[in-house]
């Protein structure tokens, strides 16, 4: 039974983790912060990534989970609504339709709970050294001791270690977008009935969803910038710089300002980082390969991570098991499968600065893959 290491526990990592098992293969996910990840903005599952939730035996509860907007206001900088939508969001999408939406959190949740007694967790722990031969790799952890397996997956995000380790510096992959996003929670303090408010005022904006049966607020705040040139991430790990600079931002609006400002200062869940694209020419580097955003993140402006990994999850599995314990044949053939489908999602991003992407364009790109495709040439 082959071993493999499984490096975070969001969404992408579990995930492969499920399929893994299901092939006989014998996962390890290790995640660094202490338990599954709370918090988070809303997602989608769309296209080809619902055949896979529904693969796991997940998407009825998935759908139970799913966000029930009614609409959407425009909102001018002043806080008057110049356009409004009960069709679609730009969350989600058009409502009403098979694609789900439903917060990071739940679905980190729910597929955690699919996994955890088959799956072997190690949380707070994280990798600092791959040692590999011919025979396996030798992982250096934070805490634990060295272990050998014979394959290592990095599932662990946008500012992955293991690519790191296995690829070289982050600055070689990583496209700035010219933006930075940060997500966080507050009360209710607008009395939203499950409708979202969206505001631009100068080069920085919001959107706002209530969440648990209105009790709460989820606000995502964008603003251009150039990259600030280093990770200064606000997601709790680090020095608290960028949290700082969007209370500061925030408090320059000129609608509802100062109360989202303290929001973001008091958020135990703040989350700001970089919009970027990783793009990568190989995804494979000997026994070691990158899942999700570690290999090929769109960004959150794409709506399409979420559906990449849970999609790549499945293929790199599948094709796994298809090799006959030959990863290099595996590896090139999860390539051969997702690239396509990985550069049609990338584009999402980047086709209409400042907005949503056609619908058209996210319909094509949600369909572009298979997943019952040959795991052999």
């Amino acid at each position: 039974m082959q071993t493999v290491l499984v490096v975070g526990g969001g969404i992408a990592g579990p995930a492969l983790a499920y399929w893994l098992h299901r092939h006989g293969f014998a996962p390890t996910v290790v995640e660094r912060a202490p338990a599954p990840r709370p918090g988070g903005q809303a997602v989608d599952v769309r296209g080809v990534a619902l055949d896979a939730v529904e693969r796991m035996g997940l998407l009825e509860q998935a759908r139970s989970m799913r966000t029930r907007m009614r609409g959407m206001s425009i909102l001018d900088p002043e806080g008057h609504e110049t356009d409004r939508s009960t069709e679609a969001t730009y969350s989600s999408g058009r409502l009403g339709g098979a694609d789900i939406e439903l917060l990071r959190e739940d679905l980190v949740r729910l597929v955690y709970a699919r996994t955890r007694t088959d799956v072997e967790y190690v949380f707070g722990d994280g990798v600092t050294a791959l040692d590999e031969d011919e025979t396996g790799v030798r992982v250096g952890f934070v805490h634990g001791d060295s272990r050998t397996f014979d394959l290592v997956i990095g599932a662990d995000g946008l500012h992955s270690t293991v690519r790191r380790l296995a690829f070289g510096p982050e600055a070689r992959f990583s496209h700035h977008l010219g933006s930075y996003l940060s997500v966080f929670s507050a009360d209710n303090f607008l009395a939203l009935d499950h409708w979202q408010l969206w505001l631009r005022d100068g080069d920085a904006g919001f959107g706002i969803m209530p969440v648990r049966d209105n009790a709460e607020l989820r606000i995502a705040f964008g603003f251009r910038s150039p990259p600030l040139g280093r990770d200064p991430r606000g997601d709790g790990d680090g020095d608290g710089t960028l949290r700082h600079l969007v209370v500061d931002r925030l408090a320059a609006l000129r609608w509802e300002g100062a109360r989202l400002a303290e929001a973001a200062r008091k958020a135990p869940d703040f989350y700001c980082d970089a919009m970027a694209q990783i793009r990568m020419d190989h995804w494979s580097r000997g026994r070691v390969a990158l899942l999700g955003d570690a290999g090929y993140c769109p960004s959150p402006l794409s709506g399409q991570g979420t559906s990449l990994a849970l999609a790549g999850a499945y293929v790199l599995a599948d094709c796994l098991a298809g090799a006959q314990d030959d990863h290099r044949a595996a590896f090139t053939r999860y390539e051969r499968r997702m690239r396509d489908f990985v550069n049609l999602n990338q584009a999402l991003a980047t086709e209409n600065p400042g907005g949503p992407a056609a619908e058209a364009s996210v319909t094509r790109a949600k369909h572009a893959l298979t997943l019952d495709a040959p795991s052999k040439p």
